[in-house]
Order: structure tokens, then sequence, then C-alpha cells
């Protein structure tokens, strides 16, 4: 083992598997104290170390963080890792988040280039390319995420996205699509020039600044998505659009760079035959000049940018623009010189010194995670919102008057059904009663006595006669019969202690 593993291997161990072990003697003698055993301790065999006891080392998180952190850096440190990049995401920060995976075996790291890192690497460091990184491995303590820092990038080879995209060339280039005798040459004078890019794209706003700029031509702009899912469909209707413009001279197809995820539509195979196909010159400028597309192949004039095929589409009317080209180009390099030379001296001032931007850069991902976190706190919280109202809409509605009235109008059937049963039976028994008192009233009416036989006498103010001496000779009574009623005349009164019949002469209905 060497020096370094040998400190790695210690700093992983905790204190207390460092300490060496005690006598097999007093360590079993102790353990023989506290346990009754019928055999001899297991580690007395050979080659088995018996248990340290003691004070045990407790770290916290954090700690055990720091020590695997130190322990993974100082085993990784200035390593070179070869794979394919998968997953690629360029945060708003510039820090590139994206894994390396391994072709031949299940095995992936995640990885992360930091902003002043990424803009070096932006030109190679693409999904589906295969690249080698250096830097070191660490771990991300807030997450306890292991995760690769590169600092640098070289390219390695095709992975599997750029493995197909070779193949689908290929296969084109075999049908002629790429073929030279196709290409047509450019209009001299243009007069209509259309462009089909994004209507909110720098590459329009040059493409236009640099036609003006060298020459008085007509722009016929057909908006299209430049990157994205609908993009390829999106090129291909805009082609079919301005392809039916009255006197279009040429067509400019383009956008500004990106990495080779945002230009994988001017990869598609329609874009590329359709282009093809086209009627008139197309000039393809896509991305910079370091970024080839299917389509630069298969368009009549490629491009290196957009303002590069503005240039190359209207002619030039003023001669000291070549000269402030070159101008241009001679600042540009030496401007690039000296960078490179300041740059030198800072790697050189770097590697003696530990950069700060590590610490802000971290600080950096940590607050995209906590963004992530909270727009995925921010979602749940809205799912289980939208479920309490869902479930309060639901009890709304069988409150509802319309279904509270159905459902009582549902109650009310059985019981109006009972209360008709309830009255008929009251009615009923009510009958019964009345029909019973009718019967003992009816034994009661003095009708009845009259209808044995007897009469009821009353005098002319309506009383009922009942003793003789009530009367007087020559009265006139009333006799009510069962049926009918006499009209009599008193001939004589006699006052007996028992009843008697008195002797009357009358007529019914007249006076004797």
């Amino acid at each position: 083992m060497s020096g370094r593993a040998q400190d790695v291997a210690k700093n992983a161990l905790p204190p207390s598997a460092a300490r060496p072990a005690l006598p097999k003697e007093s360590e079993h003698s102790r353990v023989s104290a506290r346990f009754d055993t019928i055999a001899e301790p297991a580690w007395r065999a050979p080659g088995i170390r018996p248990p340290v006891r003691g004070p045990e080392l407790v770290v916290s998180v954090s700690e055990l963080d720091r020590r695997l952190r130190r322990s993974v850096e100082d085993a990784s440190a200035k390593l070179w890792v070869e794979g394919e990049v998968a997953s690629l995401k360029r945060a708003p920060s510039g820090h590139v988040y994206f894994c390396l995976k391994d072709e031949a075996e299940d095995a992936i790291i995640e990885c992360v280039m930091y902003r002043f890192n990424a803009l070096r690497a932006r030109r190679f460091l693409n999904e589906g390319a295969r690249v080698q990184l250096s830097g070191q491995a660490t771990v991300w303590a807030p997450r306890g995420r292991l995760q690769f820092v590169a600092n640098e990038l070289r390219p390695a080879g095709r992975g599997a996205l750029l493995e197909a995209l070779e193949q689908l060339k290929e296969r084109l280039a075999a049908e002629g699509m790429f073929a030279l005798e196709r290409k047509r040459p450019l209009p001299s004078e243009p007069r209509v020039v259309g462009v089909v890019t994004s209507k909110s794209g720098a590459a329009f706003h040059d493409i236009v600044s640099v036609a003006f700029r060298r020459g008085g031509v007509k722009i016929v702009l057909a908006p299209a998505l430049v990157q994205g899912e609908g993009a390829p469909e999106s090129i291909l209707r805009a082609l079919d659009l301005i392809e039916r413009y009255p006197g279009l001279d040429v067509i400019v197809l383009g956008r500004g760079g990106g990495s080779g995820e945002d230009l994988m539509a001017f990869n598609d195979e329609r874009v590329v035959r359709r282009v093809a196909r086209m009627l008139v010159p197309v000039v393809s400028a896509v991305g910079h000049e370091v970024d080839v597309s299917l389509t630069d192949l298969a368009a009549d004039v490629r491009a290196a940018t957009p303002s590069q095929a503005a240039e190359l589409v209207v002619p030039e009317l003023r001669a000291r623009a070549l000269a402030q080209q070159r101008t241009q180009a001679a600042l540009e390099r030496a401007i690039l010189a000296r960078l490179l030379r300041f740059r030198t001296r800072i790697e050189r001032a770097r590697s003696r010194l530990s950069d700060p931007r590590f610490t802000i850069a971290e600080r950096q991902q940590e607050l995209d995670e906590l963004k992530t976190r909270l727009r995925r706190a921010a979602n749940e919280a809205l799912s289980v919102q939208r479920s309490a109202l869902g479930l309060l809409t639901r009890r709304l509605y069988t409150r509802h008057p319309r279904a509270v009235l159905a459902s009582a109008r549902a109650d009310l059937g059985p019981l109006n059904v009972r209360l008709e049963s309830a009255a008929r039976r009251a009615l009923a028994r009510a009958q019964g009663r009345l029909a019973e008192r009718a019967t003992q009233l009816q034994g009661l009416s003095p009708l009845t006595i009259l209808g044995r036989g007897y009469t009821i006498a009353t005098l002319a103010d309506g009383r009922a006669l009942r003793s003789a001496d009530e009367t007087a000779v020559g009265d006139s009574i009333a006799l009510r019969l069962s049926r009918g009623q006499l009209l009599a005349r008193v001939l004589e009164a006699h006052v007996e202690s028992a009843p008697t019949f008195s002797a009357v002469d009358g007529h019914a209905g007249r006076e004797p």
C-alpha cells in the first residue's frame, strides 16, 4: 500500500480501530467475568483479532462528510476520467451539470463544471459527446452526494448520439445529398432575401444589420423555432411558406450559437431533405464556425455565422468594408493573443494560490439545489390545495338546493303513504267509536221510549208536563207521540200518589 493510500485508510477508520488490540489473556478474562461460556472464545483462532472495548468514537454527520471528502479528494486528485456526456444541464449561473457514464459497464457519476471552466469547454461539452475530464471527486455535504468537479475537458471520440448522427450522415452522403454537383451558385444581385430563423433571436438581427449596411435588399422573415422538440416541424413549415413568396432569390437558414443539443433540429433528416429540395439557393448559417450540422452539408453554401451569411448573400457596396473587416480580424487576433498570455499568467498564479471561486461556485450550486427544492415544494402544496378545493366542491354540490329538494321529495313520498294509511286507520277507529256512541245514544233517546207507546205532554210554553197539578181544567196541552203530535184540552185533573191515566179528548192537528 502506498503512503497516500495508508493516510486515506487511517482517515477512514475511527481512532478506536487504530489502537493496538489487548492481549488475548486479558481480553478473555475480562469478557469471561461478564458472560458464562462452555467453549473457548472465538478470537483465540489464529488470524482473528479480538474486539476492542472501551470508549467509542462518535462523530457528527458533518465530520463524517469532511472525512469522506478528504479521502475522496486525496484518492482522486489529478485524474483524467473518460466517458460519455449525458443529462447535460446548463444553469442560469453558468455552471454545467451533467453525468459521465461508462458505455462498457453500468457505471455513472455526476459531474459539475463551474462557470469559469465551462466557458472554455462549451465547444466540446455537448450531449452524447465522449470526453476526458481532469479534476477530482468530492463529496457535496448538503446532499451527501459524490460528484466529480471537472477543471479541464478534451474530446475523446464520439458517443452513442454522435454515432447515430454519423450513420445518418453516411446514409445521406451515399444518396448524393451532399454532392458538389448539386450545389447552386448564389445570385449576384439578389432583391428579395428570405430568412428562416427565430424572430426573437440575435441571428435575425445580425442578418438584417449586415444586409442593410452592405446594400439595399428586401428581407422577408419566416419565423420558426430553432431548438426544442417542435423545432424540426416549425422549420419545415417556415420553408414551405417562404418558398411560395413571389420573387424570392435566395434563402438564409440559420440560428445563433449553442450546444450540440440546441442544434439537433438542423440535423433532423426531414429538414435536411427539405433543404436539398428547395427551388432557390439556400445558405446555411447554423451556430458558430466550429458547429457543423447536416443542414450545412445539404445547403448550397455554408456560412460560419448568420452575419457571414448576410455578407455572402448581399454584395458589398463599399470598398472600406473589407479593410474594416481585416482590421477587426487583426484586432481580434491581437486581443486573443493577449488574452491567452494573460490566461497563462493567471493559470500559473492559480496553481500557486487556492481559488476562492470554488467556494462561491459551491454556494451557487447550493442555491440551484434550493431553487429546485422550492419549486418542488410549491408544486406539492399547490396539488394539496387543489385536492382540498375539489373535496369542498363535491361537498358543496351535495348541499345544493336542488339536491336537498330532490332528497326531501324522495323522503316525502313514503311519508305521504304513511300519513294516508294512519289517517284511514284513525278515521276507521273514529267511525267505530261514533257508531258505538250512536248506539248508546239511540238507547237513551226519548224517541225510542215514544216508540214503545209512551207520549210526552208539554205546556203552551213548551215545558214538559210532569204532574197534573201543573195544569188546570181547560188548559191546552200538546202530546208528542212517536209519530206526530196531538193538541188536547184538559177536562179533568186528578192528583194522585200513584200515576194514573187521564181521559183526554183531542184531535190531531186541531183544537176540539
